[in-house]
């Protein structure tokens, strides 16, 4: 096994040769930008030297051109504050005409106003005329009648003349004053016609100065947005013009680096700063440190054994290989699962964690003590005599498995699972004297008086009679078959919600009945082929309803009866309780509609008693 050594001392190499190589061009770089630097400082040492006399040269014309360059961003910049200035005035200059119009339109606007109001009134008065003449034509027509009705009626009253006398009385008044009224109407006419005439000159006024202003401020703005114009352009040239600068200033760093590179291979540092020498040979000195410690390492190297090395490269990439055709075979293999009987008709899982600290479970607990507790015991089924164990506190999940054997009897099979480790469980069973054992097939299975047990999984205990308890084991060790991860009544049962507090799904439609009584409206029982239902234990209990249908067309035609008529096809037989009171929410996929819905407390509380088989106590719909 030493090319395994071997082959982990190369990588170690790698890695630091790595390592040495990634410091000596950080270091390159940082002599670079010293001996720049130095270069920089030093230009006026360097031009004694005929060597750098090309870099000089070079130098001096980038520096003219960074002249010509500086002097035209002056200038561009003195136009940029000249554009400013003329902006502010312009500001200024727009501010005081606009100021002025206004004061020039704000009494037209009065006027305007003052108009509008004299317009109004003349307009209701003209309208109180119209009105009084109205009523009185009304009034004249009424008292004709009066007249007409008078003279027609038979036999005559005795003081037909005085009435007579007193309505033509009356209407004699009419003429008089109806010529006044349309006098007064006339007038008011005239007043309207005249004020009207001016509110009209007095809107042309105000549109004139509207106008106006408008006109102004467009002068301004239009001002404004030239200089803008021109001061985007502006600020563009600088912008190139300084990039440019930069790009000179840049194109001289290979001058000064061989300038740099000059003064310290001479020794030679400038009077104004000494360091900068000093710097530019601690630099060096790193560099050619970090180049011969990657040397070394690559001598070392090269000492290395190449026949371990392939042998070391070869298994690690054997290794590899091998990892990567069991990885997709351990990802695609089936989930945790209940080993459960192939002829499961029905699987009814309760979460006991949540099941304990449900608010309903709380509340119901509280005002029905007895009531609750037979509810749970008939829940829990066998799983509330498994010995050893306090479900309350040590049980994670209980779950149940219902068939119907082929004599027509119904039988039962039972997966306690705990929190934590059974083997102080199964070693007080094994204590217990009351308690024998036997042996299938390996596993242990304890019988009792009531009860049997064997323990089917590291945290699973088979619960229920000695029959199917040994059944239990031989699906699990393989002998009986077992209910397969592609069985539809699995595949159901996971398409539940995980989280809930019970998940119950059946086989096939009619056997809810012939299991926990009626819990499904025959309705629903007749139109579907499969059901599935998961509820947690608020108040009200949030629940999911999973129906397979015969085919996506009455798919579609259920999904729409269940969102029209909730209330008849998810009635409780025999009861007014509905699983909900609105229409549930529906998703269809193929054949498949999932309904998620709130259970009203009532309804919550008779499902619990009908599953658990018990007889459902007094409570108010």
């Amino acid at each position: 096994m030493s090319f395994i050594t071997t082959g982990f001392r190369e990588l170690t190499l790698k890695v630091r040769r790595q390592r040495t190589r990634i410091a000596l061009r950080h270091e390159k770089r940082l002599l670079q930008k010293s001996e720049i630097v130095l270069g920089r400082a030093g230009t006026a040492e360097a031009a004694k030297f005929p060597e750098v006399r090309n870099e000089i040269v070079a130098l001096k014309k980038f520096e003219q051109e960074q002249k010509e360059v500086a002097a035209r961003i002056a200038k561009i910049e003195e136009a940029l504050k000249r554009i400013d200035a003329q902006r502010q005035a312009n500001s200024h200059e727009q501010a005081a005409a606009l100021a002025k119009l206004e004061d020039e339109r704000r009494p037209i606007l009065t006027q305007r106003d003052e108009a509008k109001t004299v317009a109004d009134r003349c307009d209701n008065e003209l309208a109180t005329v119209d009105c009084r003449l109205r009523d009185h034509d009304n009034a004249d027509r009424e008292l004709l009648k009066k007249v007409e009705a008078l003279q027609a009626t038979e036999p005559p009253p005795n003081d037909l003349q005085d009435q007579m006398n007193r309505l033509s009385a009356q209407r004699a008044r009419f003429p008089r004053e109806r010529s006044e009224m349309e006098k007064a109407r006339l007038g008011s006419e005239e007043a309207c016609r005249n004020a009207k005439q001016k509110l009209t000159a007095a809107d042309e006024q105000l549109a004139q100065a509207d106008k106006k202003i408008a006109k102004v401020r467009g002068e301004f703005e239009a001002r404004d947005r030239e200089l803008n114009e021109s001061a985007r352009v502006q600020e563009e040239e600088v912008r190139q013009a300084r990039q440019q600068h930069q790009t000179v200033e840049e194109k001289k760093n290979p001058a000064y680096l061989n300038i740099g590179r000059h003064l310290a291979s001479q020794g030679i540092a400038p009077p104004s700063a000494p360091h900068l020498l000093a710097e530019v040979q601690r630099r060096r000195a790193a560099v050619d440190h970090h180049a011969q410690h990657k040397a070394e390492l690559a001598e070392l190297s090269k000492k290395i054994d190449k026949q371990e090395l392939r042998k070391f490269y070869f298994t690690i990439f054997s290794l590899l290989a091998l990892l990567a055709i069991i990885l997709p075979l351990v990802s695609q293999s089936p989930a945790k699962r209940d080993w459960l009987p192939q002829a499961t008709s029905a699987i009814l899982s309760l979460d006991i964690e949540q099941f304990n600290k449900s608010p309903l479970a709380r509340r119901w607990g509280k005002e029905q003590p007895g009531v609750w507790q037979k509810v749970v015991i008939g829940l829990l089924g066998e799983a509330a005599h498994t010995p050893g164990l306090n479900l309350a506190q040590d049980a994670s999940r209980v779950t149940r498995a219902l068939t119907n054997n082929d004599l027509g009897h119904q039988e039962e099979y039972v997966l306690v699972e705990s929190k934590g480790d059974l083997a102080p469980v199964m070693r007080s069973i094994a204590q217990d004297k009351s308690f024998t054992n036997s042996t299938v097939t390996g596993l242990v299975v304890f019988q009792g008086r009531d009860v049997s047990v064997a323990r089917v999984g590291p945290r699973t205990l088979a619960v229920g009679s000695l029959g199917e308890v040994e059944h239990l084991v031989h699906v699990r060790l393989g002998t009986e078959p077992d209910l397969k991860v592609e069985d539809p009544l699995l595949q159901r049962f996971q398409a539940l919600e995980g989280d809930s507090v019970f998940r119950l799904v059946f086989r096939t439609s009619p056997e809810p009945g012939s299991f926990f009584g009626q819990l499904f409206s025959p309705l629903l029982t007749q139109a579907t082929r499969g059901l599935g239902l998961s509820m947690n234990l608020a108040v009200p209990s949030k629940a999911r309803l999973i129906v397979w249908a015969r085919d996506p067309e009455k798919a579609k035609n259920l999904a729409t009866s269940l969102q029209n008529e909730a209330a008849r096809w998810l009635a409780l037989p025999g009861s007014d309780f509905v699983f909900t009171t609105e229409p549930p929410k529906i998703e269809q996929k193929n054949d498949v509609l999932t309904l998620d819905f709130q259970i009203p407390e009532g309804a919550a509380r008779l499902l619990l008693q009908r599953l658990a088989k018990v007889q459902p106590a007094p409570v108010a719909p």
